[in-house]
């Protein structure tokens, strides 16, 4: 039972993170959501118990990688190894939760209605540690002085564009799904680009 339980919730998990990220939470309908994940509408609430705890549940699903993502942060490890561990890892989010990413984008862009107070202090605590880590690095050298804040900013949109933006990349790529191998060069991309950008300066 408990295996027919977690697999119909991760159906419905899924079709509710395509249909909120196609329609917005308001639009979206549940019976839209039973239908796309082949249940029962009764089976939505009966897991979830609302339209509004779904949309948090979908939430959650993308926090969790979000903060982990960001393990490899502190200020005694290499710049190198942990910007390069960090895109890596952004650029994952954006191929397996492509979906959920938008509906944080979303939440984020309408002011985080729906975020518990407990999870926006989290995701900023978090935000604001790896800030400091990259403003250590500048203190001693290790990278350029660089703005740390704007580094964070950018590697953010960067790597979160081919979730929230994946229209017009098929558009431009002529691909309607890319491959790991796109996802693979994205990431080196990025990479290389943040890592030139972060390099010291020449005494």
């Amino acid at each position: 039972m408990s295996t027919i339980r977690e697999r119909n919730k991760e159906l419905i998990l899924r079709a509710a993170s395509e249909e909120f990220a196609d329609k917005g939470f308001a639009a979206t309908k549940t019976s839209d959501i039973a239908a796309k994940a082949g249940l029962p509408k009764p089976n939505v609430y009966y897991y979830f118990k609302s339209k509004e705890n779904l949309y948090r549940e979908v939430l959650e699903s993308i926090i969790a990688p979000i903060m982990q993502a960001s393990t490899p942060f502190n200020a005694e490890g290499d710049p190198r190894e942990v910007l390069s561990g960090y895109i890596r890892s952004k650029i994952r989010i954006s191929r397996d939760l492509p979906h959920a990413s938008k509906v944080f984008a979303s939440e984020i862009m309408h002011g985080a209605p729906h975020l518990s107070a407990a999870q926006v202090e989290q995701l900023n605590a978090q935000a604001q540690h790896n800030i400091a880590c990259i403003g250590q690095w500048v203190e001693r050298g290790l990278i350029a002085p660089i703005d740390p804040h704007h580094l964070m900013f950018s590697i953010w949109a960067a790597t979160q564009t081919y979730a929230d933006f994946d229209w017009q990349i098929s558009a431009i790529t002529g691909k309607a799904k890319l491959a790991d191998s796109d996802y693979d060069a994205a990431a080196q991309t990025i990479i290389r680009l943040v890592l030139k950008g972060c390099e010291p300066e020449p005494a």
